[in-house]
């Protein structure tokens, strides 16, 4: 499939795969809400990033939007909790590159989970879920997408997509984990909206 139709996205990379340990500290951040997960997760992310090598002078870091209903109900958003603490700890002189801007990209509305559909049928329940924001502001930049798990591509495929047609130069993805496969069996069914694209992922050594 990579070589019939390249992804929307440069590259996309992540620290693990998505079973065992790392598994476990996902979810305590996303469903028991233990927010000190966050600064740990924050550090794998940040060894994705590095590993990511962009070569860009200054870059937009845009974390996957919840739909706001499912933002309400969880009181936060996993992906920008794990970029803010990614973030913090680069060193000072590396952090400059980055600007977060989690406003320039809106998720317009709900999907359904994407566990258990076909491809086909994953990319139409996420097409049109997203727009940009502030077109203008994109135009030309180089961006960083951040999901906290990589499962099948289609969403930040379309997230990639929506943010190339407004404008923006090159878009790379950066995950905490990445569910192979042979894994899909592991989805929790429900909440999982950042299902995303196989093809071209590489994983991150474990540190």
């Amino acid at each position: 499939m990579c070589e019939r139709q390249r992804p929307p996205y440069e590259r996309a990379l992540a620290y693990g795969p998505y079973d065992g340990a790392l598994r476990d500290l996902i979810h305590l951040l996303k469903y028991a809400r233990v927010h000190t997960a966050a600064p740990v997760l924050g550090r794998m992310l940040a060894e994705v990033v590095a590993g990511l090598a962009i070569p860009a002078e200054r870059m937009l870091v845009v974390p996957v939007p919840l739909y706001q209903s499912k933002q309400r109900q969880r009181g936060f958003n996993q992906a920008l909790e794990v970029t803010r603490a990614a973030l913090k700890l680069m060193a000072p002189v590396a952090r400059g590159k980055y600007g977060l801007a989690a406003e320039r990209l809106l998720r317009v509305r709900d999907t359904l989970s994407q566990t258990g559909l076909t491809r086909y049928q994953r990319r139409e329940n996420v097409r049109g879920a997203f727009v940009a924001v502030d077109p203008e502001s994109l135009r030309g930049q180089t961006v960083l997408l951040v999901d906290d798990v990589f499962t099948t591509g289609t969403t930040v495929s379309e997230c990639a997509k929506v943010m190339r047609r407004a404008g923006a130069a090159q878009v790379y993805v950066a995950t905490v984990a990445r569910v192979l496969k042979n894994d899909a069996a592991l989805l929790e069914p429900p909440d999982d909206g950042f299902e995303q694209d196989e093809p071209t992922t590489t994983r991150a050594a474990h540190a």
